[in-house]
């Protein structure tokens, strides 16, 4: 059974500042959990209606699907419910394909993004401080458990440009730019993908050495551009195509 300590440790992180100030996040249902359990995050306490996880005993909670009701943050709760400890911020480093986001606001962007990044293999992202953050509980439910593979880390991007090798190439993504199939890309490099209204932001565009698009084949010229997690599926696949 849950305990109201427990109830009121839960519910308060659905906050970012909570979140951050305890270092724990909550992930929910079988999946979700099984792949964090899988991985190096530490677990902090686990809640479910049968102890059907690889977790320690002094970890687990045994509650029923009314304890479960009141717990989650779904509208149809899982069968169990998981908080994790926040691993630590990785040291940025500049030896493969690096994706930045640069202001990406939507937690369904963010947590398909991260999906996408642990299909094409690439497993760190660096995030400018404005964009969404990755242990919202939308985005961790939207990674359907990447978030356990992928390491995350929220920066002020200009230092991270600075720190780079100056060989290093800084790849924007554009509407006005060159046509990505006609482009050749290098094997590594940073990836720039920007927010969802606005794109990469003026202070970040001054740091890009190639800009890359995915040109509109359609005729209508009312047609938005592609949604960032669309258009970061289609840049990975290229980038990936060898």
């Amino acid at each position: 059974m849950v305990s109201k300590n427990q109830l009121k440790l839960i519910k308060s992180l659905a906050q970012k500042k909570n979140r951050r100030t305890s270092g724990l996040f909550v992930a929910e249902g079988k999946k979700t959990i099984s792949e964090l359990l899988s991985s190096e995050t530490e677990l902090h306490l686990l809640f479910s209606e049968e102890h059907i996880f690889n977790a320690p005993e002094e970890k687990f909670v045994e509650v029923g699907s009314a304890d479960l009701k009141k717990m989650s943050f779904l509208k149809t709760p899982q069968t169990a419910l998981g908080i994790f400890k926040i691993p630590e911020v990785f040291v940025p480093d500049y030896d493969k394909l690096i994706l930045v986001l640069d202001g990406v606001r939507d937690p369904g962007n963010l947590g398909t993004i991260i999906r996408l990044c642990d299909w094409f293999g690439i497993d760190k992202i660096v995030c400018s401080k404005d964009t969404v953050d990755c242990y919202n509980l939308k985005v961790v439910q939207a990674t359907m458990g990447s978030i356990a593979r992928v390491s995350m880390a929220y920066m002020d991007l200009t230092e991270y440009f600075l720190g780079r090798p100056e060989s290093l190439p800084i790849l924007g993504t554009f509407m006005e730019a060159e046509n990505i199939y006609r482009t050749s890309l290098p094997g590594k490099g940073i990836l720039v993908m920007g927010n969802e209204a606005n794109g990469i932001s003026t202070e970040v565009e001054k740091y890009v050495t190639q800009r890359i698009g995915i040109p509109q084949f359609g005729k209508s010229s009312s047609t938005e551009s592609l949604n960032v997690a669309t258009a970061t599926a289609i840049i990975l696949s290229e980038f990936k195509r060898g």
